[in-house]
């Protein structure tokens, strides 16, 4: 039996997405012939080179046959002005973005190779503030990676042509999200799918076809971690069932486990024909045995399929069976990256900051320290699902042994580990397990700022390789991280990421706005320790998000508890995950958030620390009531206690 793992588009540009390595590597381990292949980043390189390009342009001209020159998006202008020049540079680029053609950096550099789109505005903007921007980010030696940078945004405006002009499901990292996120019905799903298919959709059914050809299944899997994979795993599985009926398909991932557990459409099952539940290894294992002529149906674990009942009438049946228990850990093997096109992904510059960088740039192993988070409390946290609440951990020696393999393996010493937020004490443990045994790494992950991360440990850290941590200040209010139960506060936050920064290890913070009862005066208040913080260098990047509510969170189990009230919600057939509600306070989220996000995008390249608040928002703000000198003083006591 083998059994074909696919990725759908779009997830990254620069590494695989880790669940098909990390099923490829279970499987072989228990004796199934295991394939995979990344449809998502053969797409888009299938579209990147100039004979894509010509099609492109046909069906923009096609578009937008009745238009004005200056009713066209701006980068639909360009493109066809500068056509010439972008079908010259589209191919070379690609190959200098995947680490094959260096010498070409130093003609990216020139600003005269690239045509420059409106994605290149961003750098005008910037020197209007600060002046010589690329200089000051760069330097004179910083070739490499400033090529690196505007081949990037040449990128964007190539991505932004394809999505405005051609196909209005595409994008580099979000393919057709808005049909599937949190949406009740299915019926936009069904009726693209039923529908023409687009430019993008005819590559990938290409692909399919020679994927199918090349490896001859008896069983396809697809991972769907985000909304916007539906659409594509979907096109895959259709084509997949016109060329062979009868080939089993099954579907799991983030998006399904977190979105789709109360699916009641059996239209799903014309292109499908499992769906399974959370960790994937023991529902995929069981249903292989099914297929076997193993097991029965109704022993498959955390899995839909279809059914029909008295009646003959069909139906969604969901079968648990809590009998099996799941893979622990220290069982579920080594991630294998065989059949991945490993030199083909591109290592992209999005921001003029160092930290943001590391997640499109560079080529990362990936593995998990420990299943689940050990703190579970968060109440905007989805804890009630098995990828937050069940806690599983491998041990520093079974990590370092995984560890060697992928370096055997792919030759790639960079690790991202992809934990809900990596347990302090496990974190320490492999530090010095990475040290006593001479294991050179580097390597980053998602951490809480806990108290017990001290100047002392994060410096072993950085001895064994942190490069960065990421992690959540969320809110910075003392009252609304306690309601929240997040287990910190600000001052503690400042502490701890300036004893990581002082480490030589780039912090991201992930900061949230909007949350139940958040005021405008705790929303500029947060705004402003996050710009003393920066300003001391406790961190170098940071994203603010929207608070969402959530089904399966503590906030959207307990609305009450938090003083908000829940929209009613419609008839779930398909997605659920934000729920919609009223938040009697009153305040103006949206246009609070836009400065928000001006602010830090400033702050992030190290301009705009001495504006006043008001600057950053289109209406009058109040006062930040946040002492000058808090996060100052804060430090000092880290000083002091050091």
């Amino acid at each position: 039996m083998t059994v074909l793992l696919m990725t759908p588009p779009m997830t990254q540009l620069n590494t695989p997405y880790p669940a098909t390595a990390y099923l490829t590597g279970f499987l072989r381990s228990r004796g199934y012939e295991a394939v995979q292949r990344d449809p998502a980043i053969e797409l888009f390189l299938e579209m990147m080179t100039a004979p894509a390009l010509d099609i492109i342009r046909q069906h923009v001209e096609d578009n937008f046959e009745s238009f004005e020159d200056d009713e066209l998006p701006d980068a639909v202008f360009c493109f066809l002005a500068e056509f010439d020049r972008y079908r010259l540079c589209v191919e070379p680029v690609i190959r200098f973005l995947q680490g094959k053609d260096s010498s070409l950096a130093l003609r990216i550099v020139s600003r005269r190779f690239l045509p420059e789109g409106p994605a290149f505005d961003t750098i005008t903007q910037m020197e209007e503030v600060s002046g010589d921007i690329l200089k000051t980010a760069f330097g004179q030696l910083g070739v490499q990676d400033k090529a690196k940078y505007l081949a990037t945004l040449f990128i964007n405006d190539l991505s932004a042509v394809i999505t405005q002009g051609v196909d209005p499901y595409f994008e580099v990292s979000r393919y057709g999200e808005r049909l599937a996120a949190a949406n009740p019905s299915f019926d936009d799903l069904y009726n693209t799918l039923m529908g023409e298919p687009s430019f993008s959709s005819e590559i990938l059914e290409q692909l399919v076809e020679q994927y199918l050809e090349e490896t001859q299944p008896s069983v396809v899997a697809l991972t769907v971690p985000f909304p916007g994979n539906m659409l594509g795993a979907l096109r895959i599985a259709q084509t997949c069932k016109a060329i062979n009926p009868d080939l089993p398909v099954v579907l799991g991932g983030g998006f399904v486990n977190t979105e789709l557990r109360a699916l009641k459409d059996p239209r799903v099952f014309e292109f499908v024909d499992f769906i399974c539940l959370d960790d994937g290894e023991r529902p995929f294992m069981t249903l292989l045995e099914f297929f076997d002529g193993q097991r029965e149906i109704d022993e498959l674990v955390r899995t839909y399929f279809l059914a029909e009942d008295n009646n003959g009438e069909p139906y969604v049946h969901y079968n648990e069976n809590a009998e099996l228990h799941d893979i622990p850990q220290t069982d579920v093997g080594t991630p294998i990256y065989d059949g991945l096109p490993l030199t083909e992904y591109l290592s992209l510059c999005e921001m003029l900051n160092p930290m943001h960088r590391i997640w499109s740039d560079g080529r990362w192993n990936k593995l998990t320290i420990a299943h689940g988070c050990y703190w579970r409390k968060c109440s905007f946290c989805d804890v009630t699902l098995d990828y937050i609440d069940r806690y599983d951990a491998a041990g520093a020696d079974i990590l370092v042994d995984r560890i060697e393999e992928l370096i055997a393996e792919t030759g790639q010493t960079g690790f991202h580990f992809v934990d809900e937020a990596a347990p302090p004490k496990a974190l320490f443990a492999l530090a010095r397990r990475l040290i006593e045994r001479g294991v050179v790494i580097s390597w980053w992950g998602n951490i809480r700022f806990e108290k017990t991360f001290t100047p002392e440990r994060c410096q072993l850290l950085a001895d064994s390789g942190c490069i960065a941590v990421s992690g959540g200040l969320e809110v910075a209010s003392d009252r609304l991280l306690k309601l929240m139960k997040k287990g910190v506060s600000v001052e503690q936050v400042a502490r701890v990421t300036k004893a990581f920064s002082d480490a030589g290890i780039l912090v991201h913070s992930y900061l949230m706005y909007g949350f139940p009862t958040q005021t405008e005066q705790e929303t500029i208040d947060a705004l402003e320790m996050v710009r003393q913080m920066m300003a001391q260098e406790c961190f170098q990047s940071a994203f603010w998000h929207r608070f969402a509510a959530t089904a399966h969170s503590p906030i959207g189990i307990n609305p009450e508890e938090y003083g908000i009230t829940l929209a009613e919600r419609p008839d779930i057939l398909f997605a659920e995950n934000d729920v919609d509600f009223t938040d009697p306070t009153g305040t103006d989220h949206d246009m609070l958030g836009d400065g928000l996000r001006k602010a830090l995008y400033n702050y992030m390249h190290g301009i705009g620390f001495d504006q006043p608040m008001d600057f950053w928002f289109n209406k009058p703000v109040k006062r930040t009531l946040v002492k000058k000198d808090l996060i100052a003083k804060a430090l000092n006591d880290l000083i002091v206690s050091s």
